[in-house]
Order: C-alpha cells, then sequence, then structure tokens
C-alpha cells in the first residue's frame, strides 16, 4: 500500500505515543468545535442569528442551525470511510481536522443578523454543513489511529484514551465561554462570542502539526484482505446485523448527551431559575471528572468485556434522567452539580470511553473506517442532532414540564439496551482477522 508506511523503523512505544497524540488531538478539536456551537446555540445565537420570534421560537431554530451539522455526518462518514479503508487512515485524518477547525474559526468571524440579514442565519448554516461533513470522518479515523496500533489485550485503555479528548474538549469550551460570561452583556453580543470560537483556529494549528508525520496504523499495514472497491456496500453485505445494532447502541449516549448539556442548560436557565454560570461551572466539573475516570472505565472493559460496562452507562442515563430536572430545579448548587457529574461522567462516560473500541471490533478491517463512521454519525443524526429542539418541543407542548423530556429520554435508552443486551461481546477479538470474532452469526 503506497505511502502507508513511515519513512524509517519507528519503535512501537514512539508509535503508540504518536497514535494516541493524534488521535486525541482531533478528538479535543471535534468536541470543542461540538460544544462551543451547542453552548452558543442555547445562550448566544438566539439572539444574534435568530432575532424577532418569540424566545421559544429564536430558540427551536437557533437548535435547528445546531441539529444541521448532523445531517452531513453519515455524507462525511461513508466519503471518508471510504478513502479511509481504501487508502489508509492518516491521509483522511489531515483533511478532517481542517475542515472542521476551520468552519468554526469562520463562524467567529460571521457577521450578524443585525449587520446583514437573513443571510446571516444562512452562512451559520452553510457553515455547520460543511463541519458536519469534515466531523463525520474525523471519530472512525481518529479512533482506528489509536486501536489498530494497541498492543495485545490494551484495546479498551488505547481507546478510551482517545476518547479523552471529548471531555477535554468540553472542559475548553465551557470553559472558556464561562470566563466571556463576564464580560458586559452588550461587549459579549458583540464580540466576547467571537473569543472561543476563533480561538479553534490556534488549536487547528497544534492539530496540524502533530499529525503532519503520523505513521499508517498497524492493523491496515499489516492486513492481508483484499482491499474492498466499494466499502460501504462491504460493509453492508458483510456485517448488517452489526451496522443496525451499533446504531440502535450508541443513540442512548447521543441523546442523553444533548438532553443534559445542550438543551439541559438553555431550559434550566430559562424556566428552572439557574444561573448560567452554574450550569456552566457543572459542566465543567463534570468533564473533569470524566478525564479521571475514562482510562478506568477502558481498563475495566479489558477485564470483563464491553458489553456489562456499556449497559451500566446506559442504566445509569435512562433512571437518573428522571432525577436530572428535579436536580437542577430544587435550587441546591451542590445537587445540581452532582447530578450533572453522574449524567455525564459516569453515565455517558460508561458508554463513550469504549465506544471506539466496541465498534471497531464489530467491524472488518477494511470496511471498520466505515463501519465505525457510518454506527456512529447515523446515531448523531437520528438522536444527537434533533433531540435540543425536541427537547425544546416537548417542554413547550406541556407547559415546560421537563418530565415528557424524561420519558423520551428513558425510551430511548430501552432501545440502546436492547441493542447492546443483543450484541456479541468483542473485547477478545483480533482487529486483524475479518472472520473471526467480528463476523456475523452464521458466518464461517
Amino acid at each position: 500500500m503506497s505511502g502507508t508506511a513511515p519513512s524509517r523503523p519507528m519503535s512501537p512505544a514512539t508509535r503508540t505515543r504518536k497514535a494516541l497524540t493524534a488521535a486525541v488531538s482531533g478528538s479535543f478539536l471535534e468536541w470543542y468545535d461540538f460544544n462551543l456551537f451547542g453552548i452558543a446555540a442555547g445562550l448566544i445565537f438566539p439572539r444574534i442569528f435568530f432575532p424577532g420570534a418569540s424566545p421559544t421560537a429564536g430558540l427551536i431554530e437557533s437548535f435547528g442551525a445546531f441539529a444541521a451539522g448532523f445531517v452531513m455526518r453519515p455524507v462525511g462518514a461513508v466519503f471518508f470511510g471510504h478513502f479511509g479503508d481504501r487508502l489508509g487512515r492518516r491521509r483522511m485524518l489531515l483533511v478532517t481536522v481542517a475542515i472542521m477547525g476551520g468552519c468554526t474559526f469562520l463562524i467567529g468571524l460571521l457577521p450578524t443578523y443585525g449587520a446583514i440579514g437573513v443571510m446571516a442565519p444562512v452562512l451559520l448554516v452553510l457553515l455547520r454543513l460543511i463541519q458536519g461533513f469534515g466531523i463525520g470522518g474525523e471519530f472512525g479515523g481518529g479512533a482506528l489511529v489509536a486501536l489498530e496500533n494497541a498492543p495485545s489485550g490494551r484495546r479498551g485503555v488505547m481507546g478510551s484514551v482517545h476518547q479523552l479528548g471529548t471531555p477535554a474538549g468540553l472542559l475548553a469550551a465551557t470553559g472558556i465561554f464561562a470566563l466571556i460570561q463576564f464580560l458586559p452583556e452588550d461587549q459579549l453580543m458583540s464580540w466576547g462570542w467571537r473569543v472561543p470560537f476563533l480561538l479553534s483556529g490556534l488549536f487547528l494549528l497544534v492539530a496540524l502539526y502533530i499529525r503532519r508525520a503520523l505513521p499508517e496504523t498497524e492493523a491496515f499495514s499489516r492486513d492481508s484482505q483484499p482491499v474492498q472497491r466499494m466499502p460501504l456496500f462491504a460493509l453492508l453485505r458483510q456485517h448488517p446485523r452489526n451496522v443496525i445494532l451499533s446504531v440502535g447502541a450508541r443513540l442512548a449516549d447521543a441523546v442523553t448527551y444533548n438532553v443534559i448539556n445542550v438543551f439541559g442548560i438553555a431550559f434550566a436557565t430559562r424556566h428552572l431559575g439557574m444561573d448560567k454560570q452554574v450550569m456552566l461551572t457543572g459542566f465543567v466539573i463534570a468533564a473533569a471528572v470524566e478525564i479521571a475516570i475514562i482510562p478506568v472505565i477502558g481498563a475495566l472493559s479489558d477485564r470483563i468485556g464491553r458489553r456489562p460496562v456499556y449497559a451500566f452507562g446506559i442504566v445509569v442515563c435512562g433512571v437518573l434522567g428522571f432525577g436530572y430536572f428535579p436536580a437542577l430545579a430544587s435550587g441546591n448548587t451542590l445537587l445540581a452539580w452532582l447530578a450533572i457529574v453522574i449524567m455525564l461522567a459516569v453515565g455517558t462516560g460508561c458508554m463513550f470511553a469504549i465506544q471506539g473500541t466496541l465498534f471497531a471490533e464489530m467491524f472488518s478491517t477494511h470496511t471498520r473506517y466505515t463501519g465505525m463512521g457510518v454506527a456512529y454519525q447515523a446515531s448523531a443524526l437520528i438522536g444527537g442532532g434533533p433531540t435540543p429542539a425536541i427537547a425544546a418541543g416537548l417542554a413547550a407542548v406541556f407547559l415546560q414540564s421537563y418530565w415528557p423530556v424524561a420519558i423520551y429520554l428513558a425510551a430511548v435508552c430501552g432501545i440502546s439496551l436492547i441493542c447492546i443486551l443483543l450484541a456479541r461481546e468483542t473485547y477478545q477479538s483480533s482487529l486483524t482477522d475479518e472472520h473471526g470474532a467480528v463476523a456475523e452469526p452464521g458466518r464461517k
């Protein structure tokens, strides 16, 4: 495979270090951009890009812009997965990170509705669509850079280290956004909100520097199976059951995160009387806790398997979702922070820490990039993107009650629990054996 080997021999330790650094840098940028847009969609964008309507209508329109990026994610997953499965992982990762960071930087330069009228939200949605295209290819490639270089029996840990970029991105985005809240209101709305978006340009340069000399993954370089001419068709032919189960399994994480964060911040500050600074601080604390426990979750999955760890996270989110909004409504800051930490760090953490590892083990080498992307981004499109708008609509129909939202969350978690229980255990499978543990039932 031309262009996939490094120019000179590289020790396993050096390869592993470079792989993890490259994977985390992209994951950090992806989730910094994601959280930044989500927070701004709830607190800033309704006023500067969607004014004129009622506050609720402006919020739903803003959440619609947030959801727009999810439309292009599956397209990006298929596009970058196609070339990533045919040509290698490393080449695609330079493109995906440039698209993600570049779009976020450009959002920070956009004129507002007051300056150019309806073209402002149009441009915002356009950049969000392009950003979603790049994000669609990032997760699969970034995860595989870590996992396909992982030592035997350590994939759970290596995969969880890649996922550290998620809480780190949340921590950075929420922390920076919390700091700019101290600006006077007029400065915040005129230029202050732009600062976190423009900082993405700096993070992009760092990520590009880290990835410039990334070697191809060990598993892709060693695999002797024929390269698939159309990886998507091969994926659907070889692993139809695993595609469905992986998409369903991830719905709980996608919906929970957007209920408690994107929708939750806006709902709690508008209708439950919570100070937005308290909410943002709670997510900073939760992100810090998640950074500490994600490697532990990954290591635990290497010992007892992926399914029990993942199922535990689903149950936490489905059950404690009924206590999340009452905790926020209590007016007790410590109780609100505890609810955020449990739901985010423990509930979604048990799922997110091992998602990359679990999904990678469900697909063969030359369909893996595509399979992971399709599973992750299709679930994001179905469950993640529309969730804030669905939750806002449910709350509005029921007189701003949070109970319908909690029921919606529990129902989705039930679907995911069924899917993970139907999936095969994969933690002892090989990433280079296409016809071993990753095969569908009935396939030899």
